[in-house]
């Protein structure tokens, strides 16, 4: 199907499989019933990737794949990739000016991990069974206003009606921090209000969550000392990126590519080489 619906990728006279693209698909999001916004941006990975491999071959590089991890290597591919990123890319340390600028710019953003306090009411259910999921929608729904009134109403919902084990102490999970939680419930807990109640029920793995702010402490402001190492790391990956995205558009700009318009999409050139 994919070969009716897209054009032969073919990079400087080489025909890339169709296979290669759609295994790539799989690492790209696309708003829903866009498919074809996907599929351009895996071709545009797998091209990048293509460019890369013929640049090394053509200078004749040799590479041995390196353990990424206990048993993992890296693939020939990934490995010629490597060998070539690294002998046309090298970025300086960081000066300490560098570092201190980057810090003085807003050191408000350089902060402690915030603590969350947190309260819930799950509704179970399976996220891949659509009945289910919509039967457990309704039923959260029709919690949320009683759960919105106050702490006490919210505690009483939670010990009547949550699937958790947490709804012996009203659905408290008590104090929090980046990481403890799954990403969805996480990412709502970021935005959310001490004192407030989520408008909509939140769906993780586990269900639908009405979640409950009771209280919230942004971390305290760091001084330079604790975050020089990061800023100087940033920095470094940032200058890396920038050196890789030349390289890329350089061997875009002298390929002849067919099949793909290579126009950014919005992920960085050197998102596909990293």
């Amino acid at each position: 199907m994919a070969q009716a619906l897209f054009s032969d990728l073919v990079i400087n006279g080489e025909l890339v499989p169709h296979a290669a693209v759609a295994a790539e698909v799989q690492n790209h999001n696309a708003p829903k019933g866009k498919p074809g916004i996907a599929w351009r941006k895996a071709a545009q990975a797998v091209a990048i990737r293509t460019l890369l491999l013929q640049e090394a071959r053509r200078r004749g590089m040799n590479a041995t794949p390196a353990e990424r991890s206990t048993g993992r290597f890296e693939s020939p591919e990934e490995a010629l990739i490597q060998g070539l990123l690294e002998a046309d890319i090298s970025v300086d340390t960081p000066t300490e000016e560098a570092i201190r600028a980057e810090w003085a710019r807003d050191p408000s953003r350089f902060r402690a991990p915030p603590l969350w306090e947190v309260s819930h009411i799950l509704i179970a259910c399976d996220p891949q069974d659509e009945a289910e999921r919509s039967a457990a929608l309704v039923r959260a729904q029709q919690l949320i206003t009683n759960a919105s009134v106050d702490a006490r109403s919210f505690a009483r919902t939670a010990r009547e009606n949550s699937d958790c084990g947490s709804a012996a102490s009203g659905g408290a999970l008590g104090q929090l921090r980046p990481g403890d939680t799954v990403p969805e419930f996480e990412a709502v807990l970021r935005l959310l209000d001490a004192e407030t109640v989520t408008r909509e029920p939140v769906l993780t793995g586990y269900g639908w969550h009405i979640i409950r702010m009771d209280a919230k402490a942004e971390g305290a402001v760091l001084p330079f000392d604790r975050v020089r190492g990061a800023i100087s790391t940033a920095l470094e990956k940032a200058a890396w990126s920038q050196a890789a995205k030349q390289l890329v558009d350089g061997l875009v700009a002298s390929a002849r590519i067919t099949g793909v318009n290579m126009a950014p999409i919005g992920d960085s050139a050197a998102s596909h080489v990293s």
